[in-house]
Formats: C-alpha cells, structure tokens, sequence
C-alpha cells in the first residue's frame, strides 16, 4: 500500500492537491505504525517492509503539509478530528479482539489497527464533501485507493469460500472473525459513492469532478 500522495505532491508543482487530508494521512500514520508493531512481534513477513515502505512516505507528505507546503493546506476544510475516529476504534478493540496465543495487549492492537484501517478515510471524505470539487490528483489518488480496497476485500471473500470458513476459525472465536471481514467490507463501502461519480466523470470527460449534494 504505498503512498501515491508522495507522486501527487512531486507532479502537483511541489503543492497540495486541493481537498488532500491531513487528518486522515496521520490516521494512516497510527494504524500503520501499530501494523509494523504487530508484524514484529507476532508474524513477520514480507508486508512489514511494504508497511515501513508507505509509513515513510506519509510521515514525509504530513511534514510537508505542516511545513513546507502548509498555505495550500485547506486546514479549514479538514474539521474531522483524529479523536473522534481514534476513541471508538480503541473501544471497539478493547471490547473485540483475537483470540491468539499472544499477549492480551498485542491483541488489542492488533484489532485497533484492522478497525482504524477501515474507517482513516473518513477525514478525506469528509474534505470532499465540504469542497463539493475534487482535482484530477486527489480524485486519481482517492479513486485508486477504493479500488484497492476492494480488491483486498474480494480477497478476504474469495479465501474464506476456497476454505469453506476455515480461514474464519483460523483467525479465531467470538465475534473477531465477523468483524475482520465487516472491516473488510467497510472500506469497500466508504468509497463506493466516490468512485462511481468518478467513473461518471472520466467518462463524460470532466477532468474536475464535482459531487452533488449529499455524497461523501
């Protein structure tokens, strides 16, 4: 999962595309960070260096938006605040998690990081909808991430028929399990809007794409 925002600032013209969220490139941040963390200690793989890979690049492209480019930063625009997506997904974690052999703790996080994955689009959604305009590369940007999400979605999907449900207990017992793939779902689903009236646009040739009222 690597960071496009990087590419969109370098062929911007060393700017921030218009309607770009801070907030919701320092959630990428946290679950991120908490991703790498539950690599090390639980199952490293080759994901850990494309998790490192992508938490570099949005820890430069948030120095840049605070520092070097923040008067194109529309900070009025991004009003979601990081506590009110942060708060419900350590609840929820705290509340739901794996049923491993781990320590409780690295449970816990690892559940934060699932559900804070799902819902760290929610700020740049809402920037959107404050804008109602969203330029060619934030809407590439945004576009190629919904597609991405639903591919990884269609993943979880198609493993857990080709297992008949055995990936299902594999992750464990309770309500954990369901609300991997509901996360899953979710992330899909956030987006869904968005890329339809961005197929709607490159379609009809608009390369601005507006959003009626109501999207996002």
């Amino acid at each position: 999962m690597f960071n496009h925002n990087l590419l969109l600032i370098f062929f911007n013209g060393g700017s921030i595309p218009t309607g770009l969220s801070l907030k919701s490139q320092e959630l990428t941040t946290i679950f991120l960070g908490a991703r790498l963390y539950c690599s090390f200690v639980m199952e490293y793989d080759v994901h850990t260096l494309l998790d490192l890979a992508t938490l570099t690049t949005t820890v430069w492209v948030i120095y840049m938006m605070r520092f070097n480019l923040n008067s194109s930063y529309m900070r009025e625009k991004d009003n979601v605040s990081d506590f009110s997506v942060v708060i419900p997904c350590a609840i929820l974690s705290l509340c739901v998690h794996p049923t491993t052999q781990h320590y409780i703790v690295n449970r816990v996080i690892w559940a934060f990081c699932v559900y804070l994955e799902s819902v760290s689009v929610l700020p740049q959604l809402r920037v959107m909808q404050n804008t109602k305009i969203v330029e060619p590369f934030t809407a590439h940007y945004i576009f190629a991430l919904g597609v991405a999400r639903f591919l990884s979605c269609a993943h979880w999907i198609l493993q857990v028929l080709d297992t008949r449900g055995r990936l299902l207990t594999a992750l464990g017992y309770g309500m954990w399990p369901s609300l991997v793939l509901l996360s899953e779902i979710v992330q899909t689903f956030i987006l869904a809007d968005f890329c339809y009236y961005y197929v709607q646009s490159v379609m009809g040739g608009r390369l601005v794409l507006r959003l009626p009222s109501g999207v996002a």
